[in-house]
């Protein structure tokens, strides 16, 4: 439908995603139907929360592996800095973790990229009248996954494990003393049933945990 026949009040929709060809096939895509109006494009999840005070989206469309701060990151965020606008985490990454993570940040729903324009429409519609819109085969797995056995704190470490990062690189970034990172990174592997760090990380990022 043209433009000018759209509603009077259509959804205004921020949309982040890093991958710029699929920024804006979602936004062209989302663009065609009549009661939706995409606001603002980002690219970065540390550009997330200025764009929303600057565009004041009823909806935030977001990415979980964004760069400068993840989408799940930026949804808690949003959560505090713009309260009215709700969160739809959507991802090429269907992880239980992920799921119950993107809920404790108060997303109002998870989709994973494989489903049609025509559904994710209409989760945006849902979401917007407070409805909390979750993949069914996600929710089945989450249910049955349990919960992240990782604190706040251990995710913490091994997320600065990343890129080779010394003890003494994470203890800086952190602000904590080597020997409390060590015992940090000493938890997080015996809670992964790995045998280092970066065994660690991988396997807590395949359940999503981190």
């Amino acid at each position: 439908m043209p433009r000018d026949h759209r509603p009077a009040k259509s959804v205004r929709v921020l949309l982040a995603e890093d991958q710029g060809m699929m920024r804006g096939a979602l936004a062209l895509l989302l663009g065609l139907e009549a009661d939706i109006d995409v606001v603002a494009q980002v690219g970065r999840g540390d550009q997330i929360v200025d764009a929303a005070l600057t565009s004041r989206p009823d909806v935030a469309l977001l990415d979980i592996e964004l760069p400068g701060c993840s989408g799940l990151d930026a949804a808690a965020d949003l959560a505090r800095e713009v309260p009215d606008c709700r969160v739809l985490i959507l991802t090429t990454f269907g992880r239980p973790g992920y799921l119950r993570r993107a809920m404790e940040a108060g997303a109002a729903g998870f989709l994973v990229k494989d489903g049609p324009v025509e559904e994710l429409a209409q989760a945006i519609r849902r979401v917007l009248t407070g409805e909390t819109v979750v993949d069914p085969a996600l929710a089945a797995a989450a249910l049955g996954a349990g919960p992240n056995p990782l604190t706040a704190r251990e995710r913490d470490a091994l997320g600065a494990s990343v890129d080779g990062a010394t003890v003494a690189d994470i203890a800086e970034t952190l602000h904590l003393s080597e020997s409390t990172v060590r015992n940090y990174l000493s938890s997080a592997i015996g809670k992964t049933g790995t045998r280092n760090r970066m065994e660690a990380v991988r396997a807590a990022r395949q359940q999503g945990w981190l």
